[in-house]
């Protein structure tokens, strides 16, 4: 049947119709939409979760599949950085049933966090990894590696991008494959599954090795990758996964300019990892002239240097070593097309402007949603600082991901650093080593708390280390699409899903000093922070209030708030302070946008002629 889907959703129903059994991952845009349209569906013996991060989505996964089943992990770029650890081990032990890691790059950094290229983890680890293009294709190839994993005995990388991920179009698709109720006991086979000596390690390396060979003749018997040489000496155009569409589009652009393509050779790549060897000599031995397009790193470029020189190949290569691409953002068809034109040595008539796209924007600055809990907290860490002599440049706060970080924008600017999930506390942990003349703070959401912030609680917690850590809880790990966590409310969770509560978690551990806050108090966190910062050793201030999108959501009303024009004196301290989006100036007076206001309160707080008043 047909059906409307998001390339996220394409791969969720390929994972379904290839009877998995298992599926976890961590909500990373732009990766999320494959649970979370899982967790919507009826699915009997398939079990689908969101765990507390990407290594124990991995192990979770892996467990299964060595049981026997078919299972899937589901993260963005930066979670393989997490996973990778358990990920190696896995690769090098091989396991029964299919197990399947998607992965989701962001090239041109849509969604944040570093510009990472994960086909060079999938060489590190000398797995296989499969990159389709199209919707069709990604349906079609994510059943395609749930057999490739349980040809070769061992994990499979699926990679998609932004571009696909979040595309929408429509797939034909069969219906669900149930998975298998129950596998036999796994194996004994310590030689295998442990690392317990050089012996063992080293033969699972090479047993390693031995699948990614067995991978590429899967791809080659299957025809994944094709291959259309035309003229003898011509152009010839390798390009890998997304880039397989902009090369269409791009050659349709140039045959409608009157460009004659009909000598152009062309290989499609399936996978970058394993290269297909054999086609790839093939074109290079056809073409004197070889675009090679792939997004970010040169893996294939690099490979066909390596290839023309061993079998003595007289190749002109235009790709990202010789600067016709970039190894920064994503590719287009117009990129393709101007490359092609320039390995042709046909150029466009008209002008164009030298300009970097980028430029060419209008500004976006990204602040908080009106009504946000976090607006309140760090409201209130300002004015706590304040009370206690400094300026908010005078302290050392540091950031982590998640809404959270939106405290290091306008009119903040109050955050100092962002490395990854967890690392706020850390830093600061070693920040305060360097004794420093100022408060050393650490802040940190509470879906990222449960992520990777708790070892490093506890880790500062051990060592006593003289600082104040600020968990913002608003209940939903709300960046990415507001999936939940290990602290959502129950009536979110399924019903074999537990709450679990931030506060009793720190008092469990032995944290002395806490203040627990509500978020839209803001002389109450404040206040917190003023006693917090006369105290020695570590301190914790959670701040709490459910995010105010979910809480519209759920019906959630606040007593409204007053606007009296007549007292609005047209200064701005509401708008200055708290950087609203539901707040703007219309002539001489502020305008409250009822669509957006949520009634939290907290623009009344800086009013100085009482025009904004919160009801009693």
């Amino acid at each position: 049947m047909k059906k409307i889907a998001s390339g996220n959703e394409a791969l969720a129903y390929g994972a379904l119709r290839a009877g998995v059994k298992v599926v976890a991952g961590y909500p990373g845009t732009p990766s999320s939409e494959v649970i979370a349209s899982l967790l919507e569906m009826e699915l009997p013996g398939t079990h689908v979760e969101w765990s507390t991060n990407e290594k124990v989505a991995f192990e979770v996964a892996a467990g299964a599949a060595m049981a026997g089943h078919r299972a899937l992990c589901t993260m963005k770029m930066s979670g393989l950085n997490v996973c990778y650890d358990s990920l190696i081990g896995v690769a090098y032990s091989g396991c029964i049933g299919g197990l399947v890691v998607y992965v989701s790059d962001d090239p041109g950094v849509s969604a944040g966090m570093c510009e990472q290229d994960t086909r060079v983890f999938a060489e590190m680890a000398d797995m296989p990894m499969l990159e389709p293009c199209s919707l069709q294709e990604i349906y079609d190839t994510t059943i395609t590696a749930f057999e490739l994993a349980e040809k070769i005995g061992g994990p499979v990388f699926l990679r998609l991008v932004t571009n696909n991920s979040q595309s929408h179009g429509v797939i034909e698709l069969e219906d669900r494959t149930p998975p298998k109720e129950s596998a036999p006991m796994p194996p004994y086979d310590p030689a295998k599954y442990t690392k317990a000596g050089a012996l063992i390690c080293m033969q699972q390396h090479r047993d390693l090795i031995s699948r990614l060979e067995a991978a590429e003749k899967y791809i080659a018997d299957k025809d994944l990758s094709k291959l259309d040489l035309k003229k003898k000496g011509g152009l010839g155009v390798i390009s890998v996964g997304i880039t397989n569409g902009y090369l269409c589009e791009a050659m349709d652009r140039l045959k409608n300019s009157g460009v004659d393509i009909s000598d152009i050779s062309t290989l499609r790549l399936a996978a970058t990892i394993p290269h297909a060897k054999d086609k790839i000599v093939s074109l290079l031995g056809h073409c004197s002239k070889v675009i090679v397009a792939e997004e970010l790193e040169p893996l294939t470029e690099k490979f066909c240097f390596m290839e023309a020189y061993k079998n003595k190949l007289d190749v002109q290569f235009l790709g990202k070593e010789d600067g016709t691409f970039s190894r920064i953002g994503q590719f287009d068809a117009l990129l393709l097309e101007t490359s092609i034109r320039k390995a042709l040595g046909i150029h466009k008539t008209e002008a164009s402007t030298s300009e970097p796209p980028e430029r060419l924007c209008a500004a976006r600055p990204i602040g908080f949603c009106a009504g946000c809990p976090h607006r309140g907290t760090y409201m209130g860490l300002e004015q706590g600082l304040n009370a206690s002599g400094y300026k908010k440049n005078e302290a050392f706060i540091t950031g982590d991901i998640g809404c959270t970080i939106l405290g290091s924008c306008p009119p903040f600017d109050i955050l100092w650093t962002e490395l990854s999930m967890g690392a706020s506390i850390p830093f600061a942990h070693g920040v305060a080593y360097s004794n420093i003349p100022a408060p050393v703070i650490a802040t940190i959401g509470d879906s990222t708390f449960f992520h990777a912030g708790i070892p490093g609680l506890v880790n500062a917690l051990q060592h006593d280390i003289n600082m104040l850590v600020i968990i913002l809880d608003n209940g939903w790990t709300a960046m990415t699409g507001m999936q939940i966590n290990p602290g959502t409310g129950q009536a979110s969770q399924k019903k074999n899903w537990k709450q679990l509560d931030i506060e009793s978690i720190i008092r469990g551990l032995g944290v002395k000093n806490l203040w627990t806050v509500d978020a839209y108090d803001v002389k109450s966190v404040a206040g917190a922070v003023e006693q917090a910062l006369k105290i020695n050793g570590l301190k914790v201030i959670l701040s709490r209030r459910e995010c105010a999108i979910q809480a519209a959501r759920q019906k959630v009303k606040y007593k409204p708030i007053t606007f009296t024009p007549e007292s609005c004196v047209g200064c701005k301290k509401c708008i200055d302070v708290t950087g609203c989006p539901a707040i703007e100036l219309k002539g001489k007076v502020i305008a409250i946008d009822t669509m957006q206001c949520n009634n939290c309160a907290l623009c009344t707080g800086v009013c100085p002629t009482k025009a904004l008043c919160a009801a009693n």
